[in-house]
């Protein structure tokens, strides 16, 4: 029975814990049981809570068991939809709702397809991106014609943010994707540029991987799409190494920076599964004998005011302090944090851009809102002219999402002209589990204005200081960022 009570140790949060499930179970270094085999069972157990939830309810077992499950409580969350990208270099909507979903039913409101349950066949427009659609989780669509040559690609809806945010022009350029493996980023913006151009002439992509082996996977992706002719792909190239005074990287005219991140918001790599298990209330009495304990005196569950029951600290949760793996956790997050600060802080060096996306698919202030305060009170984006892109000046999708920047993480403003209720309008976030559908995930964007570099040059000409370089600290607080460490990148991206 060990396996079962070692099991329940990973659908109760505790404090510190982080990464996926798989991560924690086969990481662990207090269980007896096989890893594979409480994998296994957690799993099994989360995706069918639902079920094992009527059938304990309505056996009354809970009023039979002295022994309280470890349950974890509904955290009411919506289910996440299956977004699909409809890849305008190859096809249009109009034609893949008459053919792939032609026996589609096409649904007025996001909602209607939350609620809907495979084999359900309904999909939902996207009201904020262009030709992005989404079915019911868990559709299958890997078989169809339109996936298999490229003409579908799969990609969540907050993936789509960064370069539709971007919104390049391609008069103004050549666009550069920093970090560009697996490539959907990468194929979303050829397709907006060339969306844009409106002649037969095709824009220019350069796509920076550093990894070799990724750049497999985006040159797969590049091809499948149908935009090798437009997409350059430089493998092995560590965008921090790029030269931006020199050709062909002084002429890139906007910038698409997803760097690695913790990949806390991606759906699945939650700190907690979403459980359902039954209420347990107070009239569930307890019959017949009871059985002693084995382990000591301390209940195993209690219930909780609502009348849900909650597994009991043991002994070791009570007596060992978390600090190592907290410590261990804000010391990950410090070191992705420099080095999203110093790729950033690059991607402003380049001499002919007018815009940049930053995004990334993490939860945390740090990597998000921290980073874009320490990056715009830095020297090169005064002296550059760099500021956010005002909520009032995105493309009207981006303008009418709901969900914006923390207020109380923009701090330490200083000098930069703005208030902190602008700054947080100008950044975007997307929220785990609620009716949007999306995966967490945050994005800015960054425009050139001359009229700031201007007051920045003679600011800086006043003070008798040079530009500082791109990879550079701004305080000294990031000199010690490491390069080589990246995080945990998304393939899902």
């Amino acid at each position: 029975m060990s396996l079962y009570y070692e099991a329940t140790q990973f659908l109760v949060p505790s404090q510190g814990q982080s990464g996926s499930l798989k991560s924690r179970v086969f990481n662990s270094k207090d269980i007896k049981s096989s890893p594979k085999q409480i994998y296994a069972l957690v799993a099994e157990t989360s995706q069918w809570s639902p079920v094992l939830s009527k059938v304990i309810e309505h056996s009354q077992f809970l009023r039979h068991e002295r022994k309280g499950l470890a349950a974890v409580q509904k955290d009411g969350r919506w289910s996440h939809p299956r977004w699909v990208r409809i890849n305008t270099l190859k096809t249009s909507l109009e034609e893949q709702s008459n053919t792939t979903f032609a026996d589609f039913k096409r649904a007025s409101a996001l909602e209607e397809v939350l609620l809907a349950k495979p084999p359900a066949k309904v999909f939902c427009v996207d009201n904020h991106i262009p030709d992005l659609i989404a079915l019911p989780a868990g559709s299958g669509l890997t078989k169809t014609t339109a996936y298999r040559t490229g003409s579908l690609i799969l990609q969540d809806k907050a993936s789509c943010f960064p370069a539709f945010l971007l919104d390049p022009n391609p008069e103004h350029g050549p666009c550069l994707d920093a970090c560009a493996a697996p490539g959907n980023k990468t194929t979303h913006l050829a397709a907006i540029l060339q969306a844009r151009l409106h002649s037969h002439r095709r824009p220019r992509v350069v796509a920076c991987e550093k990894d070799k082996f990724r750049a497999q996977t985006l040159k797969r992706m590049i091809d499948l799409a149908g935009c090798h002719d437009m997409v350059t792909i430089k493998a092995g190239q560590d965008f921090l190494l790029l030269d931006p005074g020199k050709a062909p990287w002084k002429d890139v005219g906007s910038l698409l920076l997803d760097p690695s991140c913790s990949g806390s918001g991606i759906v699945g790599r939650d700190e907690t599964l979403a459980v359902t298990l039954p209420m347990r209330t107070i009239n569930d009495a307890v019959t017949g004998k009871s059985r002693k304990r084995k382990r000591g005196n301390k209940p195993e569950a209690e219930i909780i005011s609502n009348g849900t029951v909650r597994a009991a600290k043991s002994e070791d949760e009570e007596s060992s302090p978390s600090m190592t793996r907290d410590e261990s956790f804000q010391t990950r997050l410090k070191a992705l944090s420099d080095f999203q600060l110093r790729l950033l802080l690059h991607a402003f060096g380049f001499p002919n851009a007018q815009r940049i996306s930053y995004s990334t698919c993490s939860i945390y202030a740090e990597e998000n809102e921290h980073v874009i305060t320490a990056a715009l009170k830095s020297t090169i984006a005064n002296q550059c002219g760099w500021r956010l892109l005002r909520r009032d000046e995105q493309v009207a999708g981006m303008q009418s999402w709901p969900t914006r920047g923390e207020l109380d993480a923009v701090c330490g403003l200083g000098e930069y002209p703005t208030d902190a209720t602008e700054f947080a309008e100008a950044c975007i976030r997307c929220r785990i589990g609620t009716e949007e559908g999306t995966q967490g995930f945050f994005v800015a964007a960054f425009v050139r204005d001359s009229t700031l570099a201007r007051i920045g040059s003679i600011l800086d000409n006043s003070r008798g200081g040079p530009l500082k370089s791109p990879n550079a600290s701004t305080d000294g607080s990031h000199a010690d960022a490491t390069e080589e460490w990246e995080g945990l990148s998304s393939d899902n991206d």
